[in-house]
């Protein structure tokens, strides 16, 4: 195969992804299949199992799995270096800190789990505010001009 159908960073003038970058998207993306994967858990606990309120246990799955397309997206967004998925890869990790801080007050095997989601929130927001993961996203400050205006 030639350099032409296969071009390299340095063919295209691209710098390679910092790993800051990498590891935010995969942080991102392990927060969206988990919310996958507990709204697929709930709907199927409600279709088929003997809930409380099935309506509600169904609601509440097809609510996680809908929620679960933003970080998802954002996850996509920083791999392939899109500024964009910054604001959403925030967002989610802003949300996500009320909803550790609730699962730390459970008393119940809840509390690793608002250990784990507290963790991975705020290395996201350590790793998605590094100003090496703002300049490979092209983000630059305010009243900053890009090198290619």
């Amino acid at each position: 195969m030639s350099s032409e159908q296969n071009p390299t960073p340095e063919d295209v003038g691209a710098d390679p992804r910092p790993g800051r970058l990498t590891m935010a998207a995969a942080l991102v993306g392990l927060e969206g299949v988990a919310l996958v994967a507990g709204g697929v858990y709930l709907l199927v606990m409600g279709l088929t199992g003997h809930p409380d309120d099935r309506s509600q246990a169904v609601t509440g799955g097809v609510t996680l799995i809908a929620l679960a397309l933003l970080p998802l997206l954002a996850a996509r967004g920083l791999l392939l270096r899109r500024s964009w998925s910054r604001g959403p890869t925030i967002i989610t990790q802003i949300m996500a800190l009320p909803v550790a801080y609730n699962l730390l007050q459970a008393d119940s095997l809840a509390i690793p789990g608002g250990i784990a989601l507290a963790v991975v929130a705020v290395a996201t927001l350590v790793l998605i505010l590094n100003p090496e993961t703002t300049r490979a996203l092209g983000i630059t400050g305010p009243g900053a001009v890009r090198d290619s205006e």
